[in-house]
């Protein structure tokens, strides 16, 4: 993931070789051209930690917009984070095996999310990509290229078999952390020894093409892996001698990360990507961060994605125009088919690109006016053994806010010995089509509300091992658990016992859950302590833009019985003002539970530790409204129970 900066500035395009207007483009089946791989999205970073938590059947209607073919977005490779219980963007993913010993196929959502994928589209790809690892990978250095780190990832692939059915098609590396040749050529190994030939390895998920050059150096570490993936890559990068030298090897070069950009106004951006992506880069396949946006609202990047659903309670969730403008490629052509090269090519300031279906009959013409100011002509000819047939075309205007100009289907064109004319509207997409099949998927979701108070979770109806409802991790992992310290029941619990390799930088493990509107509450919650350390409870939480730093009001009590009340403000490096202290000895120790309780009426906050007041109405205004969460030293185990947010009285 990248800075919105950054990536406004990465879409814009060099627009090249224009085709004149009037020209006659032809469509020829006898053209050569690379073979397209699809157009996918990644699930990572916690991206879609709360889609899984979406009733029904607005969460069937979700996942039908993102994979369910001729529907919406009609994904057809899934991306996902191999999680390693760190901080991987707005939040953490837990691990499969926190030890040599521990295994656990079952946590965490992509499984979930990989499954119902499947079940939409059986012919999806799936791809699976780490941030990060648990510390046994490498306790020495925070890097994964490690023999260990090999087993790991043998281990998931081998477990979404057998647990989950699932056969693993892609697999990366180290996300956004360059690449180790030797490493690499352990790990083809590995794969081959394992019978996991078919598996295809891409390198190197950064930003640029450097893995290109180092391929044609080292022809031992070219046969190691089989595609070559850049995250955000330039709009025209053929005065780039390290692209030259990828394209030279003959791989599949992909966008293994585009994106980073909202569900609605990002749209134009991802249009461009799709066809001058191609155009000016080679580039066969396009996945998209992210799948979806279901992110508590303030979160880093937050709206980046194919759709919006951060309200499940509510059952509320937007569709937006990301979805269509994929749709336009993705329900036109499937992977197996070949771009026509003689027919792609930069139009005015837009572009075209055509591609031929394997039957050397069908064909599909996708063409973007994105940054086109006024309408443009042009004649096509078909040929070499394409269809003349109807044509069959849809229309999205990228620059409406209405749904009803959104995947429009257009009359028919019927082409006149083999000929015909189109004229194309600025700021559009277009699909022109022989197939057919094509729909647009139509639902009504729920009005957005926000999450009503008083809310509680005594954990107990949670089945052990998992993550409560609505509670999104944002560094380390907290689980269902047994109660310790004499309590019978389920607690929730943090679990990670030592530093993960961290893709963001090291923090306290902390976990949030509530809607940002609450204002005027009391938040209270049992706490244990297993080991020495201490533990937050945490209010009006918002705006948290540092990854891993949980902004708020924090009441932190220590194993020593020293109590703080302070504000973590939202700064470049994490501020934090000491508004009261003090210390109560009767909370000193480990495996004991105390009550901690914070209370916010307007601008004065006060707190509470079993029962008893210790700070009473301290004035301050940094901020009114908010989330709320737990927080614990890193890393150390501590439990909670009785979490209740009421109305503050």
């Amino acid at each position: 993931m990248k800075s919105r900066l950054h990536l406004a500035l990465s879409c814009a395009f060099a627009l090249t070789t224009a085709a004149a207007s009037g020209e006659t483009i032809t469509l020829d089946g006898k053209d050569t051209g690379k073979i397209f791989d699809g157009i996918g999205a990644l699930s990572a970073g916690a991206s879609s930690r709360l889609l899984i938590d979406y009733p029904e059947p607005q969460r069937s209607e979700i996942l039908d917009y993102l994979f369910k073919p001729n529907f919406g977005a009609a994904l057809q490779i899934n991306k996902v984070e191999i999680g390693g219980d760190m901080n991987s963007t707005d939040g953490s993913e837990p691990s499969h095996m926190r030890t040599r010993d521990d295994e656990n196929y079952h946590r965490g959502y992509e499984w979930w999310l990989m499954k119902e994928s499947k079940q939409r589209n059986p012919n999806i790809k799936l791809y699976g990509l780490e941030w990060g690892a648990p510390n046994w990978i490498n306790p020495q250095k925070n890097n994964v290229w490690t023999q260990d780190n090999i087993t790991y990832i043998l281990n998931w692939v081998r477990h979404a078999k057998s647990d989950h059915h699932l056969s693993i098609d892609y697999l990366g590396g180290w996300n956004e952390r360059g690449f180790n040749a030797a490493w690499y050529e352990q790990f083809r190994a590995a794969l081959n020894h394992a019978g996991m030939e078919q598996i295809k390895v891409v390198a190197d998920d950064s930003f640029n093409w450097r893995v290109g050059h180092a391929a044609v150096a080292d022809p031992k570490f070219a046969t190691s892996f089989e595609i070559i993936g850049m995250h955000y890559p330039p709009g025209d990068s053929s005065t780039n001698l390290a692209w030259k030298a990828a394209l030279s090897t003959g791989k599949p070069l992909w966008g293994s990360e585009i994106g980073s950009q909202p569900y609605d106004t990002g749209a134009g951006g991802l249009a461009r990507m799709y066809n001058q992506g191609y155009i000016n880069n080679k580039m066969t396949a396009f996945i998209s961060w992210s799948t979806i946006w279901s992110v508590y609202p303030g979160l880093p990047y937050s709206g980046d994605g194919l759709m919006l659903a951060n309200q499940p309670w509510s059952g509320h969730y937007v569709v937006g125009l990301s979805i269509w403008v994929t749709a336009h490629t993705t329900q036109f052509a499937r992977p197996g088919w070949q771009y026509l090269d003689g027919a792609c090519s930069i139009f005015g300031n837009g572009s075209y690109v055509a591609l031929r279906s394997p039957n050397g009959k069908d064909f599909s013409l996708i063409v973007e006016t994105i940054d086109a100011k006024t309408p443009r002509s042009a004649g096509f000819a078909v040929t070499g053994g394409l269809s003349s047939g109807v044509l069959h075309i849809w229309r999205t205007n990228v620059r409406s806010r209405k749904d009803a100009d959104w995947f429009v289907r257009q009359p028919d064109v019927t082409p006149q010995n083999g000929r015909f004319t189109m004229t194309f509207d600025p700021g559009c997409v277009y699909s022109v089509t022989t197939t057919s099949g094509q729909a647009k998927g139509t639902t009504t979701p729920p009005p957005p509300a926000a999450l009503g108070l008083p809310y509680k979770d005594d954990f107990q109806a949670c089945t052990i091992g998992q993550t409560p409802r609505y509670f999104s991790d944002q560094h380390g992992t907290f689980e269902v658990a047994p109660a310790a310290g004499g309590r019978e029941g389920k607690c929730l619990r943090q679990v990670v016992t030592a530093k993960p390799v961290v893709w963001n930088g090291d923090a306290d493990p902390g976990t949030l859950v509530g809607d940002p509107s609450w204002k005027n509450y009391s938040i209270s919650s049992d706490v244990l302590l297993e080991q020495p350390g201490y533990v937050d409870l945490i209010g009006r939480v918002m705006d948290p833009t540092n990854q891993n730093q949980i902004t708020g009001y924090h009441l932190r009590l220590t194993d020593k019985g020293h109590w703080s009340l302070f504000l973590r403000a939202n700064d470049k490096v994490a501020k934090e003002m000491e508004l009261a202290s003090g210390n109560r000895t009767s909370a000193a120790g480990t495996g004991q539970w105390h009550k901690l309780l914070l209370s916010f009426v307007d601008n004065k906050i006060t707190a509470a530790i079993d029962g008893a007041m210790v700070a009473k109405k301290v004035a301050s205004s940094t901020y009114p409204v908010g989330m709320v969460g737990y927080q614990v030293s890193r890393w150390q185990n501590a439990q909670f129970m009785n979490f209740e947010v009421l109305p503050a009285k």
